[in-house]
Formats: structure tokens, C-alpha cells, sequence
């Protein structure tokens, strides 16, 4: 009996996101130590498809695969966040000011421009777990108008760390209100085609989006996430 490569690709899949999941949420903590056993049985799945994901996350900078010691969720520190930071604050603004020069069309800008609404009508809700998702946004569709796919492949493994730093800290920053205004600046340098604004703007509002982030992470002793 042959097996059904869609089944198994959808179960991978199926365990990649529950596995993300459990990673983003502290289920499975920074510096933990899981065999795929566990791990297949708390996922109620086989070996095969937790074995494959592991694969997965292992190249997004999640997990580090052990050959017959299984996975080890790894951690992040404070310094690996500052660097994160440093590239991505570069990757993004250079994909911003290439989003620029490519001369977009309001439809074109139309994704960026509701993840801005979506943020302001999570912070008028006071959701900020709704705002990160729409903050998220924002930033994947930024990179990807930027038009390189390298920068689009660095920064959405990055993004995955910084995702959990977030995540970990969310509740403890200011309103993101600075955050709303400097997307919407970028959005209007893109619109009149400034690279030079654009790239400003956003290698400004990243570097204070680090300077939170890590003063955060100092101040409540998150030495790993």
C-alpha cells in the first residue's frame, strides 16, 4: 500500500504550525530538550511528519536538530536580538526605498495601507495582540514590494525571532502609537516614490523598535527567550 504524499505534506505542514505555536507561546521553552517521540505524542501525530517539521523549523531559527537526541528550542538573548535587529533594520530599509523607486500603483500599496488601519483599530480596542499581527503584516508586504527574494528569505527567518521576542514582551511596552505614524510616513514616502524618505523613515522607526525591545528584555531579566 503506497502512501499519499499530499497526506503527508499536509501533516507536516499540520505539525510545522503546531509546533511554531507552542514555540511563540512558551510551550516549549527556550533551551528545552525534546525527542521527536514526545513530541509526535503530544501532537497526537507519527514520527515521520514531527521528524520533517523539526527539519523545517530548524531553518527558520527555531529549533536545532540533534541526530538521536532530538530538538533543542533555541534560545535568544538579548545580544542575538540587538543583532537580528541590526540586519533586519537594514534588509527592510533597503526593501522600503526599493518599494519606492519601483513607482507603485495605489493598488499596489492597498495591503500595506489596511495593515496601518488594522493597527489603529487594534490600539483603539486596546488589542495588541491584533496590533502584532497587523504590525506584521505590514512589514512582510513591505519586503515583499521591496522586490528582492534573498532579502525576503533573511528577513522572514529573522522575522521569526523577533516575532518571539515580541511576543514574550508585548504586555509590558507603551502603546505602539510612535509605531502607527512612522508605518503611515513610510507608506506616503512610498506613495511619492522618495526612496530616500523611505528608507530614512524606516531605518529610524526599527532602530527605536530595537531600543525598546532590548531595554525591555534587560529590565524583567529575559536573558533567553
Amino acid at each position: 500500500m503506497t502512501s499519499n504524499p499530499r497526506k503527508s505534506q499536509s501533516s507536516t505542514l499540520k505539525a510545522v504550525d503546531e509546533l511554531r505555536d507552542l514555540i511563540f507561546t512558551g510551550a516549549l521553552r527556550a533551551g528545552s530538550d525534546h525527542l521527536e517521540s514526545e513530541l509526535a505524542l503530544a501532537l497526537g501525530m507519527s514520527r515521520t511528519p514531527v521528524r520533517e517539521a523539526l527539519l523545517v523549523l530548524q531553518g527558520q531559527g527555531l529549533v536545532d536538530v540533534r541526530p538521536r537526541k532530538g530538538a533543542r528550542i533555541k534560545p535568544i538573548s538579548p545580544t542575538d536580538m540587538a543583532e537580528i535587529y541590526d540586519v533586519l533594520t537594514e534588509l527592510e530599509s533597503l526593501a522600503a526605498a526599493n518599494a519606492a523607486r519601483s513607482a507603485p500603483k495605489e493598488a499596489d500599496l492597498a495591503t500595506l495601507s489596511e495593515a496601518i488601519n488594522d493597527m489603529d483599530r487594534a490600539l483603539r480596542a486596546n488589542d495588541l495582540a491584533r496590533w502584532a499581527e497587523a504590525d506584521e503584516a505590514f512589514h512582510c508586504e513591505l519586503v515583499r514590494l521591496g522586490g528582492n527574494s534573498r532579502i525576503s528569505q533573511i528577513v522572514a527567518m529573522m522575522s521569526d525571532q523577533v516575532k518571539r521576542a515580541r511576543l514574550a514582551t508585548l504586555d509590558m511596552r507603551p502603546a505602539p502609537t510612535r509605531s502607527n505614524t512612522d508605518h503611515r510616513d513610510v507608506l506616503d514616502a512610498i506613495r511619492k516614490g522618495d526612496a530616500d524618505q523611505a528608507q530614512q523613515i524606516h531605518h529610524a522607526h526599527r532602530t527605536a523598535a530595537k531600543e525598546i525591545l532590548i531595554d525591555l528584555l534587560e529590565t524583567h531579566h529575559l536573558n533567553t527567550l
